[in-house]
């Protein structure tokens, strides 16, 4: 061996649907080499704290999500209400309040799975999350 070559990287196989780490969102093939899509990767840090702000912010773009795709989601009223409830929770910080936006960070993933407003969702359920800490 050369002193400061280094040998060549091996050739990373097409289709591939293995990734470690970072974000993903170009389609995907499963091993029977059928396309499905809408399939996201993202990675959230356990015990981060999301301030008061974010979570609002998290909040109104998830009812822009939950609005502009409302025709073609299964729950989408029941998605507002989830919204609605939680944006009246985060104002009256009380006891009620906390058990309330704690029940929307267990329900909200499970009422997005597998739909378009799947990764606003668990944004917001993982934001809210941090923020109750």
């Amino acid at each position: 061996m050369v002193a400061g070559r280094r040998r060549p990287e091996p050739e990373q196989g097409h289709g591939s649907a293995i990734s470690i780490g970072g974000d993903n969102n170009a389609p995907v093939h499963n091993v029977a080499g059928q396309n499905i899509s809408h399939v996201y990767q993202s990675s959230f840090v356990e015990g981060t704290t999301a301030g008061l702000d974010t979570v609002r912010d998290l909040l109104a773009a998830f009812r822009t999500e939950v609005d502009r795709n409302g025709p073609g989601l299964p729950n989408a009223q029941v998605l507002r209400a989830m919204a609605d409830s939680i944006d009246t929770s985060l104002m009256a910080p009380d006891t009620q309040a906390e058990g309330t936006l704690r029940r929307a960070v267990q329900a909200l993933p499970a009422l997005v799975a597998g739909t378009v407003v799947q990764q606003g969702g668990e944004a917001l359920a993982h934001a809210l999350a941090g923020w109750l800490g």
